[in-house]
């Protein structure tokens, strides 16, 4: 069976995160059909499922492509933002994360440390906190 659709699936477009945002949009619209009970959410639901599903069978490579990197491209700055966020909170784990009260530059101190002066690289402004 898998065979079958790997040959299938051969010579089509395929996932990608324009097609995975379009079906979390699909999930969203059908909670929201669920609670509000709209004919016109639950038409959305259909319609955006219908698309995801038509980009995804596509054989269209270049079509699929350039709608995919306008996805992208729209997406980059909150997609940044979204991985700084992460990374800084895995570095919470063992670090503090000050700003300088000059030059607004985020300073990361080892935890642990007692207190420390910390002396800011950009602008060499020094000040006391606690590690």
């Amino acid at each position: 069976m898998r065979e079958r659709f790997y040959r299938f699936m051969q010579g089509r477009y395929g996932q990608d995160a324009f097609s995975r945002f379009l079906l979390g949009a699909v999930l969203v619209c059908i909670v929201l059909n669920v609670l509000f009970r709209s004919r016109l959410l639950g038409g959305i639901a259909w319609i955006l499922l219908f698309y995801t599903y038509f980009r995804i069978f596509s054989r269209n490579h270049g079509a699929r492509f350039r709608e995919n990197e306008r996805y992208l491209q729209a997406t980059a700055r909150f997609r940044f933002w979204a991985d700084q966020q992460k990374r800084l909170a895995g570095e919470r784990k063992y670090h503090h994360i000050y700003t300088c009260p000059g030059c607004r530059q985020k300073i990361r101190i080892p935890k642990g440390k007692g207190k420390i002066m910390v002396r800011c690289p950009r602008c060499g402004r020094e000040f006391q906190k606690r590690s």
